[in-house]
C-alpha cells in the first residue's frame, strides 16, 4: 500500500469506488428496511384503516325476516331479494343532470335527489327495495356514482288475506303492526354491517358468504290461522258489508275446544305489500280494537250466570209484561208483546224484559263476578298489539237500573274477540280458553323452539250449565227464532242475534246507527267451529238476524264442508225445548218442576268421513290419566288434561276426525259424573 499523500493508481481508485458503492448500498438498504419496518409494523394499523377507507364500504343490512305460515305451512309472509339504489356523491360528475334523470324513474323529488347527490358522504341511499322495472331503468341510464345493492323485501303472497292478523313490516324490516310487530324479536335476525371491496368506479362488490348468514335469518312463526277458512270468512264478510251498505265489519272463526283462532277477518282491509297506500281505517283490526255494546248477544251470559248461581230453573216461566215494563226511571220495551215465557222462549224471542228480571235475581256483586269470569273488562292477551280492554264499570258504581240494562247488552263495552272467547266457554263445557293466534316458532334449521299448547284460563260455569244454555241457544235458529236465518240443514246451530244502537256521543243513542251481530257454534252438540260476525252501521237493515245470521250460516256451511264434518241428527234436552207457540196471555206462575238430566240424545248416524291428514280419536272415557296419556301418545295426538281421576269427557269425542298431531281435551273426575250435575257453581 502506498504511503499517505501519494497519488493512487487505477487499482486504488477502483477499490475506493467499490467501498463507496458498498457503503451507499448499505445505507440505502438500511433506509429501506427502516421504512419497511415503519410501514409494516409501526404504522400498520393506520395504513390498514386508510386502505379500508379507500377501497371498502360498510353498509348496515337488515336481516332476512323469518316466514309467517298458516297452520298447514302455507306461506303468509316471506322474503324476496330486490334491488336498492344508492349513490357515492364523490363519483357524481353532473349532480343536476343525474337528479333530473333519476327523479321520474324512482318517483322521487328532483330537489331531494340533488341534495343526496351533493352530500359530504361516501354512501347515501336513493331508494330502497325498488321494483324490477325501476332497477332496469336506472341501470340503462349508466350514471357514474349510481349503483345497486341486493336487499331482502317483505312479501305477502296472498295480498289482503289475514292482513290484520299478520300486520306488516317497515322499510328497515322492523315489524309495525300485527304479528309482525308483536313477535318482531322472533321474526327478525341480527342486523349486520356488511363490508365489501369497491371497484375503480366506487361500486360495492360483496364477498361470498356475507348474505344469508344464519345469524341474519329470523325464526319462522306458525299461526293457528287456516288460510282457506280465512278466505271464506273474508269473502262472506266483504259480501255482507257490500250488500247492506255498511261502514265496516269483522268476523272470527275459532275452535272452542282449544281457543285457536282459525280466521280473523276485518273489512275494510288493505294490502300489506303496499301498506303506505292504505288508510288508518283500512288497517284497523276491529275485532280486537273496536269496543261496542253487544246488545242481545250478551243475554247468553246473563242466562248462564243465573243458572249456575241456582237463581233460575229451566222450566219456570217469567212474565214479560206484554212487551212494556217500567223500571226505576226508565221504560224497557220488547219487539214482541209476550206474556209468560220460559227461559228458552225468552232467549228465542230475545226478550229484554225477561232478562232484566233475571238479572234482578242476582246481586250486583254476583252478576259482576260472572261477567268478569267470562273475560269481560279485561284483555284476552292474544298475540296482537294494542288490544282493547273493553268497558265494564265496577258494580259499586252501578246505578239501580244498570244491572238490568247490562243483562240485555247495554251499558257494557266489549270487543269481538272477547265475545267469541266468552261464547267458547259455553260451547266447550264451561272452560274459558286462552285465545291463541300463534301455534309454534321454529328456528332457521326447522327445529321447534317454542310450541304453544291450548291453555284453560279458568272454569266459568259447570258442564251442565254450559250444555243447558247451548241447547237453549239452538231455539234461536229454529222457526220463529230471531236467528232463524242462521240455521243450517243437517246441523243443530246454537246461536244468538244482537241488534244494538250505537252511542250518539252525547250520553245517548243514535236513532239510525246500529251494530248488527250474530254468533254461533256448530254442531251444537259437538262444536267444531265457533263463528262470530258483527256488522257496523248497515243501512239496508239493522237486525242481526237479517244482516249477520245469514253470513254466519254461509261461513259455517263452507267451513264444515272444507273440514269434512258430516251432518248429524240430534235432539235437545227436554228442559231446553221451547213451546210451539209463546203464550201471550196472563196466567198464574206454574209450579216448579224437577229438572231433567242435561245432555243431548243422539240418533244413530254414520261416522264422519276422514279428511286429508286426519285420524280418529280413541275412546278415552273411563280411562285413568296414565292410560289416556299412553293411548294418545300411541295415536300421535297431544293431550290437554283437566282435573284428576277417571276420564269423564273428551273433545273431540270418540271416533271423531282430528288432524294428526292435534290436541284432545280430556276432563277427569274423581268419580263417574252425575248426569244431573249442576249445583250452584259458587266455588269456581
Amino acid at each position: 500500500m502506498k504511503p499517505f499523500g501519494q497519488p493512487l493508481g487505477r487499482a486504488g481508485w477502483t477499490r475506493v469506488r467499490i467501498v463507496l458503492l458498498m457503503t451507499s448500498l448499505s445505507v440505502g438498504a438500511a433506509a429501506v428496511a427502516n421504512g419497511a419496518w415503519d410501514l409494516g409494523v409501526t404504522r400498520r394499523a393506520e395504513l390498514v384503516a386508510l386502505a379500508d377507507e379507500q377501497y371498502t364500504r360498510s353498509v348496515e343490512l337488515a336481516a332476512r325476516r323469518g316466514a309467517i305460515v298458516d297452520r298447514h305451512g302455507k306461506e303468509l309472509a316471506s322474503e324476496a331479494e330486490v334491488d336498492s339504489c344508492y349513490v357515492d356523491p364523490r363519483q357524481i360528475e353532473d349532480a343536476v343532470y343525474a337528479a333530473r334523470a333519476l327523479a321520474p324513474v324512482l318517483g322521487r323529488d328532483e330537489a331531494s335527489l340533488l341534495a343526496k347527490m351533493t352530500a359530504k358522504k361516501k354512501f347515501v341511499w336513493l331508494k330502497r327495495r325498488i321494483a324490477p322495472a325501476e332497477a332496469k331503468a336506472v341501470r340503462e341510464l349508466r350514471l357514474p356514482g349510481i349503483a345497486m345493492i341486493k336487499e331482502s323485501r317483505r312479501y305477502y303472497p296472498n295480498r289482503t288475506l289475514a292482513a290484520h292478523a299478520i300486520g306488516f313490516a317497515g322499510i328497515d324490516a322492523n315489524g309495525l303492526d300485527g304479528i309482525e310487530k308483536e313477535l318482531d324479536e322472533q321474526l327478525r335476525g341480527d342486523r349486520e354491517a356488511a363490508k365489501g371491496v369497491s371497484d375503480a368506479r366506487g361500486r360495492i362488490v360483496f364477498s361470498e358468504g356475507l348474505v344469508g348468514l344464519k345469524g341474519m335469518v329470523g325464526n319462522t312463526v306458525q299461526l293457528t290461522i287456516d288460510a282457506q277458512l280465512q278466505h271464506i270468512a273474508e269473502t262472506e264478510l266483504a259480501n255482507t258489508v257490500g250488500v247492506f251498505e255498511a261502514k265496516a265489519g269483522h268476523a272470527i272463526i275459532m275452535d272452542p275446544a282449544t281457543g285457536e283462532i282459525l280466521a280473523l277477518a276485518n273489512w275494510p282491509s288493505f294490502d300489506p305489500n303496499m301498506s303506505g297506500a292504505s288508510t288508518i281505517e283500512q288497517r284497523r283490526n276491529r275485532a280486537v280494537l273496536d269496543v261496542f255494546e253487544p246488545g242481545s248477544t250478551f243475554k247468553v251470559f246473563t242466562l248462564a250466570a243465573a243458572f249456575n248461581s241456582g237463581k233460575l230453573r229451566p222450566s219456570e216461566e217469567i212474565f214479560c209484561e206484554n212487551g212494556r215494563m217500567e223500571m226505576f226511571d226508565m221504560v224497557i220495551h220488547d219487539d214482541h208483546r209476550d206474556g209468560w215465557l220460559n227461559p228458552t222462549e225468552c232467549l228465542k224471542r230475545s226478550s229484554n224484559i225477561c232478562f232484566a228480571k233475571i238479572a234482578g235475581r242476582l246481586s250486583k256483586e254476583r252478576f259482576y263476578y260472572y261477567i268478569r269470569r267470562f273475560g269481560f273488562g279485561e284483555r284476552t292477551h292474544v298475540a296482537l298489539p294494542s288490544e282493547s280492554l273493553g268497558m265494564l264499570t265496577h258494580y259499586k258504581k252501578w246505578y239501580d237500573v244498570d244491572a238490568a240494562t247490562i243483562a240485555f247488552g247495554q251499558g257494557i263495552g266489549v270487543t269481538g274477540l272477547q265475545m267469541a272467547t266468552a261464547l267458547g266457554a259455553i260451547a266447550n263445557g264451561g272452560n274459558l280458553m286462552q285465545p291463541q293466534l300463534v301455534r309454534s316458532v321454529r328456528d332457521p334449521d326447522g327445529e321447534t323452539i317454542r310450541q304453544i299448547a291450548p291453555a284453560i284460563r279458568r272454569r266459568v260455569v259447570s258442564r251442565y250449565t254450559a250444555r243447558l244454555v247451548a241447547d237453549m241457544m239452538t231455539a234461536v235458529t229454529e222457526t220463529g227464532g230471531t236467528g232463524e236465518q242462521g240455521s243450517l240443514d243437517g246441523f243443530l246451530v246454537a246461536g244468538k242475534t244482537g241488534t244494538a244502537q250505537k252511542s250518539d256521543g252525547r250520553h245517548g243513542y243514535a236513532k239510525d246507527r246500529w251494530i248488527s251481530s250474530f254468533f254461533a257454534f256448530v254442531p251444537a252438540d259437538r262444536p267444531r267451529l265457533l263463528i262470530s260476525v258483527a256488522i257496523d252501521e248497515p243501512l239496508i237493515s239493522k237486525y242481526g238476524g237479517v244482516v249477520a245470521a245469514p253470513t254466519v250460516r254461509r261461513i259455517a256451511d263452507q267451513s264444515l264442508r272444507y273440514l269434512g264434518v258430516s251432518p248429524r241428527v240430534a235432539t235437545k234436552t227436554a228442559a231446553a225445548k221451547p213451546d210451539a207457540k209463546a203464550n201471550v196471555k196472563d196466567k198464574a206462575p206454574p209450579r216448579e218442576k224437577k229438572e231433567p238430566a242435561g245432555g243431548v240424545e243422539e240418533a244413530e248416524a254414520a261416522p264422519a268421513p276422514l279428511g286429508p291428514g286426519q285420524i280418529r280419536t280413541p275412546n278415552l272415557v273411563g280411562e285413568s290419566m296414565a292410560d289416556a296419556l299412553s293411548r294418545l301418545a300411541a295415536a300421535g295426538l297431544r293431550p290437554m288434561f283437566l282435573g284428576t281421576g277417571v276420564a269423564a269427557e273428551q273433545i273431540p269425542g270418540p271416533d271423531e276426525p282430528i288432524d294428526a298431531g292435534g290436541f284432545v281435551q280430556v276432563n277427569f273426575l274423581p268419580v263417574p259424573p252425575d248426569p244431573a250435575e249442576g249445583g250452584d257453581g259458587e266455588s269456581l
